[in-house]
């Protein structure tokens, strides 16, 4: 598709709509702005906009649509897709001065939130009224909940409470030619057409810039209890989860980390952890509720539950501060990789059941190609964020055989019934592996989708298909 470049007359245009100091050009202010956490992507815009308003962002939109430049909306920057890079140029959106918790309902436990608002500080504000907005990706301290919404991002704790889909009721968004809507309605139930609600969650900023959020809260639960349980390999603590399960109990976390990545954080976040050797991977899992016995119970069987599935050690933490650092020891996991490394994440997700394969294969492919990986993740969803390494690798085999070796994860992910991304969306990395999940009607359906709201392509294009 061909698009335009933003003349001067155009951009005196967006000066007058959000003011000249909200406007960035010059390339070396550009640069925060021209990549994400995605590895070694870069790309830059022509123009940067710092809209505060949705009338602002609405006359941006129309003047882009007008004049059919490409249009890439953005958050904080924290994704590992690919999805915020103007990889056509154009304008970027930077939605950071969308920065308000509007309003907490106590009343209804809902809250209306800006898009650039840190998931955390939500949260944060939420939990000091006795709420909870358990969507807690580990980027929760510096992500915007716009992008998580954008993305269909999780967290630890969605395994108890549900997916992002399950707390967002509504949404005020611009389209693509300017025009202001709300999706849905602040209501539990929606039986009035199609949710066009759900179809913004997840869409990755292709159809629509959302610039208002509702979403619902539930009651801050008092108490909590977390355990680190050890054991010899990696399939015996994959095989232990839907175990847990199966014995009735619903963590409020279960968490996946193998002794590599364990390693690599206490190297870069010096955290005192004793590493026994013998220990290949651990689950840290937590329960929460109102009930101190209630939650004693729930732990006795998940340590049944362990014990029958070859767990060496189980420590439970006795205090706030050794919860915290457990809590430390996965949430720093990536970015300790990431300083360590060379490498490329991907976001796999299956049934719970079939971690034991997906792990399994992982390695086996790691070994066909030449590659390392470290993963961790969220066991209780499925979701297993697999960090590959480059380490001995040559360049030329990283850059050539390395996406051979990423499809057949993908292949075996497929196989067992999962699909590329449970939380990290498809964005610009992935779209050329969705075919091995996706057959040509799907991509029918949804450039059909894409053409209704975006006629004109300009908006967010390059991704997801």
């Amino acid at each position: 598709m061909k698009y335009n470049i933003i003349t001067p007359g155009v951009l005196a245009h967006m000066k007058t709509i959000v003011g000249a100091e909200a406007i960035i050009t010059q390339h070396a202010d550009l640069e925060k702005y021209s990549h994400d956490e995605t590895e070694d992507l870069v790309y830059y815009p022509e123009v940067v906009a710092k809209p505060n308003t949705p009338e602002q962002v609405s006359a941006l939109m129309k003047l882009c649509n007008d004049n059919r430049i490409p249009v890439t909306p953005r958050g904080a920057g924290t994704g590992l897709s690919g999805g915020a890079l103007p990889v056509k140029g154009g304008l970027l959106i930077a939605m950071e001065r969308f920065n308000k918790v509007l309003e907490i309902d106590e009343q209804n436990l809902q809250a209306t939130v800006e898009p650039g608002v840190v998931t955390e500080e939500f949260m944060n504000q939420a939990a000091a009224k006795g709420l909870l907005y358990p969507v807690d990706p580990a980027s929760k301290g510096s992500c915007f909940i716009g992008g998580n919404v954008s993305h269909g991002s999780g967290g630890p704790r969605v395994v108890k409470y549900g997916t992002i889909r399950e707390y967002v009721l509504n949404l005020q968004v611009v389209l693509p030619n300017g025009e202001i809507i709300w999706t849905g309605a602040n209501t539990l139930k929606y039986a009035s057409g199609y949710n066009l609600t759900q179809l913004m969650i997840g869409s990755e900023g292709t159809l629509g810039i959302v610039t208002k959020i509702v979403v619902k809260l539930v009651p801050l639960p008092t108490l909590d209890a977390l355990m680190l349980a050890s054991f010899p390999t990696n399939e015996a603590a994959c095989k232990a989860v839907s175990a847990i399960f199966r014995a009735g109990i619903i963590p409020s976390a279960l968490e996946f980390m193998e002794r590599r990545g364990v390693e690599w954080v206490k190297e870069y976040d010096d955290i005192a952890f004793d590493l026994k050797d013998g220990v290949e991977a651990f689950l840290l899992i937590e329960v929460d509720g109102n009930n101190q016995d209630v939650i004693f119970a729930d732990c006795e069987k998940i340590n049944t539950v362990l014990e029958a599935h070859d767990c060496s050690d189980v420590l439970f933490a006795d205090s706030s501060a050794q919860k915290e650092e457990l809590w430390r020891l996965r949430r720093t996991m990536a970015v300790s990789v990431k300083s360590n490394s060379v490498y490329k994440e991907e976001d796999t997700v299956v049934p719970r059941a079939a971690l034991p394969q997906l792990i399994k294969g992982i390695k086996e492919t790691g070994i066909k190609y030449g590659f390392e990986s470290v993963c961790y993740g969220h066991a209780g969803d499925g979701n297993l964020h697999v960090n590959i390494i480059k380490g001995n690798m040559s360049d030329s085999d990283w850059n050539h055989k390395l996406k051979d070796g990423i499809k057949e994860i993908f292949e075996l992910t497929v196989s067992l019934g999962g699909t590329l991304s449970g939380e990290h969306g498809i964005g610009l990395v992935q779209k050329d592996f969705m075919p091995i999940k996706y057959s040509n009607v799907h991509f029918v359906l949804w450039k059909g989708i894409k053409a209704v709201f975006d006629p004109k392509g300009i908006l967010n294009p390059g991704k997801i298909f």
